[in-house]
């Protein structure tokens, strides 16, 4: 065997030990892509599952509101609607009268006398003066009822990745805070809604992004300070994004609290008052949208927070 064959015969070797070198290392690739797939997926899953968590926290927090949110229209519809029950009977016989007097089967007197005696009794001036006022305003209670339903289930909705779609994120702000109503009612909120383009969002995550910004800062207001509480929500778009602002005059936060703001479970909430996941979901709900968080806040003077959504993903 000459040098030549010699040296070809080596080379052959080596590339078939290359070879199969490539070959094993690219299953240990498939087998820890797999892996490290499934690894996100149940992450995504844990993620889901802390949102829909916090969700369910935050509606409980609203549920004595909410109860006197549609007790109130309740409470009037169903007083409006016994009225009407007792006056039905009334409604009933003069229908029947003058059926029994357009088809002759009773003469006029007759008809003029029934009406009378009628009339003495539930005087007509009463029921055609209240009717249509009991029957706008309970259709208006039954409305408002409607709606605030409508925003829990709208709020409580699972949020999924795949969800978002192109919308109007004003439509998000003002379901957030006819969702807190009773929360914000005696605090002076402001807002600012500057004319935007549609972005593609998940409405659901921007909707209770809004929620937990306002309820913190309705909480930051309500922690024993003597001056009025005043909420602003401004929306504008801002280069090519557009910017989410939330301010209040509550009683801010120390560096510490700024630094830690977003990691999870750290609050400064009392025991049973918070899950401290809400800001560490906002934030994750601002990075899942491609957009970025920021954090400003002087103590006993307020908080400014502002997301910034690009108007292209």
């Amino acid at each position: 065997m000459d040098n030549f064959e010699l040296a070809f015969l080596n080379e052959r070797k080596r590339r078939l030990a290359a070879e199969q070198l490539l070959k094993d290392k690219s299953s240990v690739l498939v087998a820890v892509n797999d892996e490290l797939q499934k690894k996100v997926a149940d992450l995504e899953r844990q993620q889901t599952l802390s949102v829909q968590t916090e969700k369910m926290a935050t509606l409980g927090t609203l549920c004595a509101g909410v109860a006197h949110e549609i007790n109130n229209p309740l409470a009037y519809a169903m007083s409006n609607l016994e009225s009407l029950h007792h006056t039905s009977p009334l409604l009933i016989l003069l229908l029947k009268l003058n059926e029994q007097y357009l088809n002759n089967k009773i003469k006029e007197s007759h008809f003029k006398h029934e009406l009378d005696i009628l009339n003495l009794k539930h005087p007509f001036s009463w029921v055609y003066h209240n009717f249509p006022g009991q029957i706008n305003d309970s259709l208006e209670g039954l409305k408002r009822i409607k709606q605030i339903v409508h925003n829990l289930l709208n709020f409580a909705h699972p949020t999924s990745k795949q969800d978002k779609q192109l919308t109007d994120i004003t439509i998000a702000a003002n379901n957030a805070l006819k969702l807190l109503s009773s929360k914000l009612k005696l605090c002076e909120i402001k807002t600012r809604f500057e004319p935007l383009p549609l972005i593609v969002c998940n409405l659901s995550s921007i909707n209770q992004i809004f929620v937990n910004l306002l309820m913190n800062a309705w909480q930051a207001c309500e922690v024993g300070l003597e001056r009025k509480c005043i909420i602003e929500m401004n929306i504008f778009e801002i280069g090519k994004n557009i910017c989410i602002e939330i301010k209040d005059n509550g009683c801010g936060m120390s560096e510490y609290t700024i630094k830690h703001i977003f990691d999870p479970f750290y609050t400064t909430k009392e025991v049973g008052q918070g899950t401290g996941m809400g800001m560490t979901l906002v934030y994750a709900m601002v990075r899942d949208h491609s957009g970025k968080i920021e954090v400003n806040s002087t103590l006993g003077t307020g908080t400014t927070i502002s997301c910034l959504l690009p108007l292209k993903v």
